[in-house]
């Protein structure tokens, strides 16, 4: 284990802060390279800033580090993606081919890659969808995610890859902002509640959308990494479950730390990319295979996400 050296791009969104943060735990804080479009010049640990739509770049960074296993988190997300689709397209996927490409020249041993529920459109069953559906999504994100899904399991087939991948629900977690996505009013409604703001929720009360808290997302991330190769029976990716609710069921969940919390809803083209996703997930393979269980629901999450927030906001204060 402590031979591995780990690359992840994309290492300070919302996901990479914190899967980070544990992959350091786990392996040495020396032997996982955090990189991004931007530098940090405050982080804790190795940090290169790298630009992932450079196949050379990418590669000379994997040589340099020695580099055994790659977790490719960079991506532009679902609404900031509707507001410029091609440039999307062409990130999203020009990064992921780059990753695999260098992958199979440096033979890495590992490669992990975040699917989306959004890769289902609305010609799906919306209850409990199943792991192998129709998949024909509204946004330029989710087919991007699709067609990763696709190479992804192209290159382990062809070549050998070992690639693994999650479909994560709406990923809320209290370490960063929300990052563009359609399910981030989910984090941002927290935000404000704990500011003693009103919050203006972009979805209808009754939306109803899978999710996941972080801390579940994260285990389940090193969990499918952690399984034998032997007992990976989806090489594309596979759904993820973690709760479901609606922004009122939220809202009435907060309420309880918050009574005099306010929301109003004002609906907008998100509202369309939400509706056309599942209201909840099937993911019993998961659970079949690499014994996947979530930790959390609405209120155990509610209940953290306010406390560390509050802990947040006060040492900003102080």
């Amino acid at each position: 284990m402590k031979s591995e050296k780990i690359l992840i791009t994309g290492a300070l969104g919302q996901l990479g802060t914190v899967l980070t943060n544990e992959l350091q735990k786990k392996y040495g804080i020396n032997s996982v390279i955090a990189t991004d479009l931007r530098p940090n010049f405050d982080f804790n640990g190795v940090f290169e800033t790298l630009d992932v739509t450079n196949f050379k770049a990418i590669e000379e960074c994997v040589i340099k580090h020695n580099v055994t296993q790659i977790y490719h988190l960079a991506a532009i997300l679902s609404a900031n993606g509707e507001k410029n689709p091609l440039k999307t397209w062409d990130i999203n996927m020009s990064t992921l081919f780059n990753v695999l490409e260098v992958s199979r020249l440096c033979n890495i041993n590992k490669i992990f890659y975040p699917s989306s529920i959004a890769v289902f459109g609305d010609e799906i069953e919306s209850v409990n969808t199943p792991q192998s559906p129709n998949l024909t999504p509204l946004t330029v994100y989710g087919m991007s995610k699709v067609a990763g899904e696709n190479w992804v399991n192209y290159y382990h087939k062809r070549y050998g890859l070992d690639i693994r991948s999650l479909r994560y629900p709406g990923v809320i977690g209290y370490q960063s902002l929300p990052g563009g996505g359609t399910t981030d009013y989910a984090v941002d409604i927290y935000h404000k509640a704990v500011n003693n703001e009103d919050f203006e929720c972009f979805l209808k009360a009754s939306t109803m959308l899978p999710m996941i808290f972080i801390d579940d997302a994260i285990r389940a991330t090193l969990e499918l990494m952690d399984a034998p190769r032997k007992i990976i029976s989806i090489r594309t990716s596979y759904n993820l479950a973690g709760m479901s609710f609606t922004p009122n069921e939220l809202y009435n969940s907060i309420r309880k730390t918050y009574p005099d919390f306010k929301i109003s809803y004002n609906p907008d083209f998100r509202q369309e990319i939400a509706d056309s996703w599942p209201k909840s997930i099937d993911d019993n393979t998961a659970r079949k295979d690499w014994g996947w269980k979530p930790n959390y629901d609405l209120d155990s999450m509610t209940n953290i996400m306010i406390q560390k927030l509050k802990a947040q906001y006060h040492s900003v204060v102080a």
